[in-house]
């Protein structure tokens, strides 16, 4: 009996019974278009489910329990010193586990992987525009699952109970206690009582191993699944657009490049695990409340956060006996909360700015947005100079410079810095429109130099072929639908602004209109801001035929015959 015949037997016997031959014909033949940032949330993907992996190994030897006991294992610098069975647990894995100490090293490295793979995924969809409209709800869940990651990285590397991950839980529980009115009573619940406590390491267990990853696992399914009903954005290309999808189906080809892309990111997380070191907790020793070590850091995720604390200033209330420690408090939640909730905002706040309520499957070059480009890079700005400070102590030690003026630099670049990101990466992106409008109005130089008979030199330019004038993705920057227009009002007086436009609001959203929507004219003419641009040639010149093309009239049709070999 041959292979095809007993793979169609088995396939009519479990459609008999689940019908789900027309199911698998629809999946197997989903188009999923391709790029190379698409492999950011694939990556993200594979290092979640390497992360339940070696977390399910991890579990099997793990004791999440604060109970003290005498360390008598293999390392024998611990010899004799009173523990938490958690960090003695740790240990154990580490040393006397066969291969304990591998997957821990691949659990923690595919954290940060997952993390780092999350931030990047986001800013993709952020600076293409694959937020919006269907996709708005898919945005929502890469916050949600943003944030429970943090949250999940946190508790994970704070298990151990080793001296960092404790200096960890000390500042959590700082956070905690500044929380006005309830504060106090959130701290000893956490911790079940003064910190340390004795409740605080198998609660985060329960909520590290049960919890997190059950909401996360549920929001990725969901992600998953909006993402094949809605079908996945493309980058802008020949024959590409938002009523297509350009690209491969899922059977064989994506099927076998996604798979293989799998073990990829498994075996560069197993070399990095094997060759380079990370959370050594046996080099920090058991958590005390009376230590901390020298340039602790937390994972780089947390770093906004640690910077954010460190960089306040000093600012506390007392209050009928009570004190509110802003200095924590504010920098704690308000810097992030401020971040996350824009970005959950951000595609309803664009929508109503622009009215743009059609669908878009077909994604922005950064370019060709040029405001929407700047403000994310104003924004990596501010969460970069706060994870920078999260560094200070270390930055200060290596530039032998004091501590205070590292914080005095961050108070004041933290303010000045996205200004000057957002200026600067405004002004880059209309440049970069001005010189698209050039390549397709002059086309591409070749490097033939030819001499014109009044003794002038120029260079030999040829048009784009279709596909380098698809990728420009020019004619996707036509204007979006333009704001309800007013009405004439009787006797030539001033036109009356329909009902959503009228009023304050209504001036805000056209001076918003304004900004969001700037970008170079499609004829060329100024720079975003009025100005004379550069799409048209010089007075005095025709632009100048490449070699083998027909001259216009009137224009000098000498070549040298050559056929131009160049790309763009």
């Amino acid at each position: 009996m041959s292979v095809d015949r007993a793979l169609r037997g088995i396939g009519g016997e479990l459609d008999d019974r689940f019908r789900a031959a027309r199911g698998f014909r629809v999946l197997f033949r989903k188009i999923f278009p391709d790029h190379w940032t698409f492999l950011l949330g694939e990556i993200a993907l594979y290092s979640f489910i390497i992360l339940l992996l070696t977390g399910t190994f991890l579990t099997f030897f793990f004791q999440p329990s604060m109970t003290d006991v005498v360390y008598h294992g293999s390392y024998t610098h611990l010899d004799g010193v009173r523990m938490s069975e958690a960090y003695a647990s740790t240990l154990n894995i580490s040393f006397d586990v066969r291969g304990g100490l591998l997957m821990r090293q691949i659990h923690h490295w595919a954290a940060d992987l997952f993390m780092a793979a999350i931030f990047a995924h986001m800013l993709r969809i952020f600076f293409t525009g694959a937020y919006r409209k269907p996709r708005e709800t898919n945005w929502l869940i890469g916050i949600l699952l943003l944030t429970l990651g943090l949250l999940e990285g946190l508790f994970g590397y704070s298990l151990p109970d080793d001296l960092l991950s404790g200096t960890g839980l000390r500042i959590t529980e700082g956070v905690a206690l500044s929380i006005p009115l309830v504060g106090t009573y959130l701290s000893y619940f956490l911790f079940g009582g003064a910190f340390p406590g004795n409740d605080i390491i198998p609660r985060l267990y329960v909520i590290h191993v049960l919890l997190i990853p059950a909401l996360m696992l549920a929001l990725i399914t969901a992600h998953l699944f909006f993402m094949f009903h809605q079908k996945h954005t493309q980058m802008p290309g020949k024959g590409r657009t938002n009523t297509n999808v350009v690209g491969a189906p899922t059977y064989p080809y994506f099927m076998a490049k996604t798979g293989a892309f799998f073990f990829f990111t498994f075996a560069a997380l197993a070399l990095a695990s094997t060759f380079v070191q990370i959370n050594p907790i046996w080099l920090y020793g058991p958590y005390t409340p009376v230590a901390i070590s020298a340039g602790s850091q937390p994972d780089f995720y947390m770093g906004f956060l640690e910077g954010t604390l460190r960089v306040f200033p000093n600012w506390t209330w007392d209050l009928a006996g009570h004190t509110v420690a802003w200095n924590v408090f504010i920098p704690a939640l308000v810097p992030l909360g401020l971040v996350f909730t824009g970005a959950a905002f951000w595609p309803f706040i664009e929508r109503w700015i622009t009215g743009d309520n059609g669908e878009h499957h077909l994604n922005d070059r950064p370019r060709n947005a040029p405001t929407r480009t700047a403000l994310g890079m104003a924004v990596i700005t501010f969460w970069g100079i706060f994870w920078l400070e999260g560094a200070n102590d270390v930055i200060a030690d290596h530039l032998d410079i004091s501590l205070y003026l590292t914080t005095e630099i961050a108070r004041y670049a933290v303010f000045i810095g996205p200004i000057v990101a957002y200026w600067a990466t405004k002004r880059i992106c209309l440049g970069l429109q001005r010189k698209d409008l050039h390549l397709q109005q002059h086309g591409v130089e070749t490097g033939i130099i030819r001499q014109l008979p009044d003794g002038e030199y120029v260079e030999d330019t040829r048009p784009l072929n279709d596909e380098e004038v698809a990728a420009l993705a020019i004619e996707a920057r036509q204007p979006l639908p333009s704001l309800p227009a007013g009405a004439s009002a009787p006797g030539g007086g001033p036109d009356v602004p329909p009902p959503g436009m009228r009023g304050g609001l209504g001036r805000v959203r056209q001076r918003l209109n304004k900004v969001l929507t700037e970008s170079v004219p499609m004829d060329g003419h100024g720079d975003g801001y009025g100005g004379h641009g550069n799409g048209h040639a010089e007075a005095g010149h025709a632009p100048v035929p490449s070699s083998g093309e027909r001259a216009p009239d009137g224009a000098d049709g000498a070549g040298d015959g050559h056929e131009d070999g160049g790309s763009a």
